[in-house]
């Protein structure tokens, strides 16, 4: 892993920057080779954090059924609005885990994949009926891909229960979503016919920031600095986000102007920096 590769390269970089020419110099170097191991992270609750993100993961997943169910329910019975009420709040517990459904085979392109970024026979999944709630208007001829949809969601809920989380999933996961807002919430290319982006936004940023707060207490042992810049960074985000509010919901992307955009990028960029360090600190 990058991050594994990182952690070396930071205990290399000491020691590098403790060589000289003479023995004293190299026993100097050695010295401060073991002191960089040590501030490694030595995490002894790694068990109990993952397994804590997975019953996170497993909770998500069980309200996910529970309302894809609804969604489902509402495009077989042809009922337009209620669809499109339903549709982005529900995918917002997908988006909050969306790491770790990558991490399991065809099921994000299945689920989650866009027009065009699978072949047109094998497009199913939430985008294949928003753009027939959107587009089209009309749930006609929805039903078979609704019904897809809640079985490929009922089997992550059973993947799900069986996978083991590793430390590096925690890590690479929140560098992940804040990758996933920046290519494609951000710029809203996500949600292109219901245009619901910030509702994918905020649980990217949700998800990112529950494995931040169950790393919050190992963190601040080894970098008390970088984890009150996580910290910090998470409320600007947080409370740039909130002005875009609607209800229990949030605004069209297309009322967002170039400045908005322009603010919530530089802000994410401000959280994906320190974020992608923890993974060198904790030694995950």
């Amino acid at each position: 892993m990058k991050i594994k590769l990182a952690a070396v390269a930071l205990a290399s970089a000491v020691v590098f920057a403790g060589c000289g020419s003479n023995n004293n110099e190299a026993d100097n170097a050695k010295e401060a080779s073991a002191n960089a191991e040590q501030q490694v992270s030595k995490v002894e609750n790694w068990d109990e954090i993952t397994g804590q993100y997975r019953q996170f993961a497993l909770d998500q997943t069980d309200m996910l059924v529970a309302e894809t169910d609804k969604f489902v329910q509402a495009v077989k019975s042809g009922k337009v609005e209620e669809a499109k009420s339903l549709y982005a709040p529900t995918r917002m517990y997908y988006e909050r885990i969306e790491p770790i459904a990558e991490a399991l085979g065809d099921l994000d392109p299945n689920i989650d994949a866009r027009e065009n970024d699978v072949e047109e026979k094998d497009w199913r999944g939430f985008h294949r009926i928003e753009q027939a709630l959107w587009v089209n208007n009309t749930t006609a001829g929805a039903e078979d891909y609704a019904s897809q949809l809640l079985d490929d969601t009922k089997t992550l809920r059973a993947l799900i229960e069986t996978v083991e989380v590793e430390p590096s999933l925690l890590v690479t996961g929140a560098v992940e979503l804040l990758n996933e807002v920046s290519s494609s919430k951000v710029t809203g290319e996500e949600e292109r016919y219901s245009h619901t982006d910030l509702y994918d936004f905020a649980a990217n940023v949700e998800g990112a920031k529950k494995i931040y707060e169950l790393l919050k207490a190992e963190l601040n042992k080894q970098d008390a600095d970088l984890e009150a810049q996580i910290g910090t960074s998470f409320d600007n985000l947080d409370q740039a986000l909130a002005a875009y509010k609607s209800g229990d919901g949030y605004v069209s992307y297309l009322d967002l102007k170039e400045e908005d955009t322009k603010k919530l990028s530089q802000l994410l960029d401000a959280l994906a920096e320190p974020l992608s360090q923890m993974g060198t600190i904790l030694g995950a």
